[in-house]
């Protein structure tokens, strides 16, 4: 069922393609005024830099030759050549100050986006991969993306207005050796022209290597007291290794590519530098004689403006290297927002209103994968108030059956109403507010006692809370801990019982006063003790309540009003216990087998 595992690369529904590059750019539109402000503070930082070389080579050329008559100006022009380098060191930081606050909001913006995305998915969406490459994607390339939309775009941008102006200004002092210098751009063009399919195949194997590392750690952490009980320490370490060195490989790979730019970019530069000097001596040097005089401060200047226009151009290169990392985690962003919804409101759904708990079943057909049915044309009808038990071998289909009525799944085939309403057409909000499920995985939230209590029903006070845990023998535990309903839980209820977690889950489900009560294997994990005492908490609970049991431990759902005992996906038999037990089917032999099991244990 699972479309891959930590160690397969995930295959990109729709490889990026620049309508989705456009797509992205709704994020910088909401910013537009702090980044149109960072650019206009951009270009006056580069403005005011260009006069740098101005100031220089008029202080060489016409003050310094003229000696003490000069020196109250050059005094001025050397103040003014100060007063604009510490302007542009106040211009940066601010605009770095405004670039760090766009780039976290737009970080935020795009994570809340995807999380809610994510929140709207089926069950059958996390069924299907490791829940680290989803992580991934939430995390680590968000805040990748962000940072070049922010930076990189602007950057790009203001490299492109700078070569502009660089330009004009090495045009203003000779056209002639402005094409000496332009003469090694086509050299740097043609690098990355040649370089880009490696430079995209590398950084999509990257990201692709990167989010198999994370799923890895992630399914490992989870399973960390798994892997110690069975000593996989040194095996699972020799698998994250092979993992890292394959992500390694490929971000060298994509890194030697990348940083190849620099490199070319730095050498065209400093041959461009010597033929400037060159074409200055042996080619143009008559349009640097001024007076019979040779401006050497104007042959600075241009070798200045060099340096001011290759700067820019490695910028690009930088940023042409960001956007193919930008482009590669895009992708994979989309891929989750794109990642369409089975299960949502569909248009025209009604709300539904308050139930009295009549479930039906209507030749429902149910697949999680194409053609391969889990249930098979299931039809039953389930009075309001009705206590009904699903028992069955594993892998029968009972958790399914009553996923289907908490609609966590789309049924294939047929339908499922409540009073009469089928659950195709009403709202997800409706239904489940007026259910309560608690299954077999309990899940204890960090926060005290109480807030996991509280979270089935957020406006509960605190007596509803306590009244809700004592209704299910929680209360005799929680009094008992350090700081009583206070006291702090870790992530996933780490330091409480099996049994502890299952009857906290038990009260918060049970304080929302459910119509629907659904037990999913709910007290597996209690010890036979416990489960009593927990018995007679929920027994007045189910009453007035349509409720659906799904246990092994029959002990548990002998008091039920019917049992269902599902098999292959249809329910092979029906009936109360006694009426099963007299039929000497099925259910008898799985009841007798329990017995005989138990007894056997006892001595």
């Amino acid at each position: 069922m699972a479309r891959n595992k930590y160690n397969i690369d995930e295959e990109l529904d729709a490889p990026f393609n620049w309508p989705q590059f456009k797509r992205s750019l709704v994020y910088v539109k909401k910013y537009r005024k702090q980044i149109a402000a960072m650019f206009a503070l951009a270009i006056l930082a580069s403005v005011l830099a260009l006069f740098s070389p101005r100031i220089q080579a008029l202080i060489i050329d016409d003050m310094i030759p003229g000696g003490t008559d000069y020196i109250t100006k050059i005094i001025l022009l050397g103040a003014g050549y100060f007063l604009i380098n510490i302007a542009n060191v106040f211009i940066n930081r601010r605009k770095g100050v405004i670039s760090v606050t766009t780039s976290q909001k737009m970080t935020a913006d795009m994570r809340t986006d995807v999380y809610a995305h994510l929140q709207k998915l089926g069950f059958d969406y996390y069924d299907s991969r490791p829940h680290g490459k989803i992580l991934t994607r939430v995390i680590n390339y968000v805040n990748n993306v962000s940072d070049f939309l922010t930076n990189g775009l602007v950057n790009a941008i203001l490299a492109m207005l700078s070569l502009v102006i660089i330009l004009i200004f090495m045009l203003s002092l000779s056209p002639k050796m402005t094409l000496v210098v332009l003469a090694g751009l086509p050299f740097f063009i043609l690098y990355v022209i040649l370089t880009k399919p490696m430079q995209r195949r590398y950084r999509q194997k990257a990201a692709n290597k990167q989010s198999n590392v994370t799923a890895y750690l992630s399914e490992n952490i989870n399973g960390a007291k798994v892997t110690q009980a069975f000593a996989r320490e040194d095996m699972n370490s020799g698998i994250f290794d092979s993992l890292l060195n394959e992500n390694r490989i490929y971000k060298l790979k994509a890194a030697y590519v990348a940083h190849g730019m620099y490199p070319i970019a730095a050498m065209l530069m400093r041959v461009v530098k010597c033929a400037i000097y060159v074409a200055a001596v042996y080619f143009f040097r008559d349009d640097f004689i001024k007076d019979g005089v040779v401006q050497i401060g104007a042959i600075t200047a241009m070798v200045s403006y060099s340096n001011q226009f290759w700067a820019p151009i490695m910028q690009i290169g930088n940023i042409y290297n960001q956007l193919m990392d930008a482009m590669s985690y895009l992708e994979r962003i989309f891929q989750v927002l794109d990642e369409p919804v089975s299960v949502d409101d569909k248009e025209g759904a009604q709300e539904l209103p308050t139930i009295k708990g009549d479930v039906r079943f209507n030749n429902v057909l149910f697949e999680y994968e194409k053609g391969i049915p889990v249930i098979k044309n299931v039809s039953f009808s389930v009075k309001a108030g009705e206590s009904i038990a699903l028992v069955g071998p594993t892998g029968a289909g009972k958790s399914t059956i009553v996923n289907l009525i908490s609609r966590f799944y789309n049924v294939t085939g047929g339908t499922v109403t409540i009073d009469g309403h089928d659950l195709q057409g009403v709202t997800l909000e409706s239904l489940r507010r007026q259910m309560g499920v608690m299954q077999q995985d309990t899940f204890i939230f960090s926060g005290t006692v109480m807030d996991n209590i509280r979270y089935g029903r957020l406006d509960a006070t605190d007596e509803e809370c306590i009244n809700a845990a004592k209704a299910v023998h929680a209360d005799d535990f929680i009094k008992d801990m350090e700081n009583g309903y206070e006291t702090e839980t870790k992530q996933r209820g780490e330091g409480l019982s099996a049994g502890q977690r299952q009857l906290i889950s038990f009260a918060r489900t049970l304080l929302s006063d459910p119509r629907i009560l659904i037990l999913d294997e709910a007290t597996s994990c209690v010890d036979t003790n416990t489960e009593r005492l927990v018995q007679e908490g929920i027994s007045a609970l189910l009453k007035g309540r349509t409720s659906f049991i799904v246990a092994h431990r029959l002990s548990t759902i002998r008091n039920c009003d019917r049992i269902f005992y599902v098999n292959g996906g249809v329910i092979a038999e029906e009936g109360s216990h006694d009426e099963l037990m007299a039929k000497k089917g099925l259910y008898y032999n799985l009841y007798t087998s329990q017995i005989r099991e138990f007894m056997s244990e006892g001595a």
